[in-house]
């Protein structure tokens, strides 16, 4: 079965960290990526860009209405997520704890609908 699992945290937790910090932090996160595509269990994945490059789009009375910023006020923000083949929710959580530090952060583990066409 498909997981997403959504990466949520303060988008400005760590702004101050040092180079060398933000390299070790980095070189965690490419172990994680190197694990889970050795695993063979990883769909995608990507990091997302800050929240203040969001454009929100409603449609309404057929006009399309965009807006700077995300959906919602928050305390957490979508930082990133990947899509992974997992035998069952246990397996799509436990790959969810191995991920690095989120910086007191968390990540929700969702399954993703299967749909037949007809």
């Amino acid at each position: 079965m498909r997981y997403v699992l959504l990466i949520y945290g303060d988008e400005t937790a760590g702004t101050g960290a040092t180079d060398e910090e933000q390299r070790a932090e980095l070189t965690a996160w490419f172990a994680y990526d190197d694990a889970v595509r050795d695993a063979g269990k990883l769909l995608g994945g990507e990091a997302l860009h800050p929240t203040a490059t969001a454009t929100t789009v409603r449609v309404q009375v057929g006009s399309t209405l965009t807006s700077d910023g995300p959906f919602a006020e928050t305390k957490e923000q979508l930082g990133g997520f990947y899509v992974i083949e997992a035998v069952d929710l246990d397996e799509a959580i436990a790959w969810a704890a191995r991920m690095p530090d989120l910086h007191g952060g968390a990540v929700e583990v969702r399954p993703v609908m299967e749909f037949e066409r007809p």
